[in-house]
């Protein structure tokens, strides 16, 4: 993989940074060079929020990302706000329980995956975007799934490690759609 470049974004709580920041950690396990860089409206909780993903294995000279290789959106204004900037060629997931548009473009891959509806059929309430990862990680292979799962481990807080299985189960149950 030379490099790839990824949009998150969603509404702040969604776990839109934190998916962001297990690609990165990925990534930096994989010894390849990062970036992440987040952006979020002042409202934190509920307001926007996106980050850029960059991960090379070259030098990174920007750690803005506009034009993506992958975009994972988890609302209808983020949607609305990237899809145009998608590489052709590129990947598209969407939370669909969320966001209930079609891909008009032909020229991107487009997974629409219910991840909120599933994170609450299985008991895994609050991390639909561990699902969407898990999607994301079977469209690009940018690392493997024990990369990622180790990757989880490394951004799981101390304070939050009873949460841990549960990112994992998410991130496989992603990657088995």
């Amino acid at each position: 993989m030379a490099g790839l470049n990824v949009i998150f974004a969603g509404f702040g709580g969604q776990g839109i940074l934190f998916t962001g920041k297990v690609v990165a950690y990925a990534g930096l396990i994989d010894g390849k060079e990062v970036s992440w860089l987040p952006s979020y409206g002042p409202e934190m909780r509920g307001g926007t929020a996106n980050c850029s993903v960059c991960v090379s294995d070259e030098p990174i000279g920007s750690p803005l990302v506009t034009e993506p290789d992958v975009l994972v959106a988890m609302n209808i204004p983020s949607y609305d706000k990237f899809i145009d900037t998608v590489k052709p060629g590129g990947l598209v997931v969407v939370d669909s329980s969320l966001i209930d548009r079609k891909c008009e473009r032909d020229d991107v891959r487009f997974a629409a995956v219910p991840a909120t509806r599933l994170s609450n059929e299985e008991h895994l309430e609050g991390i639909a975007n561990m699902i969407l990862l898990g999607r994301m990680l079977k469209g690009v292979e940018f690392a493997s799934l024990e990369t990622v799962e180790r990757a989880v481990g490394k951004c799981v807080p101390a304070s939050k490690t009873h949460l841990l299985e549960h990112n994992m189960r998410a991130i496989r149950l992603g990657y088995s759609l």
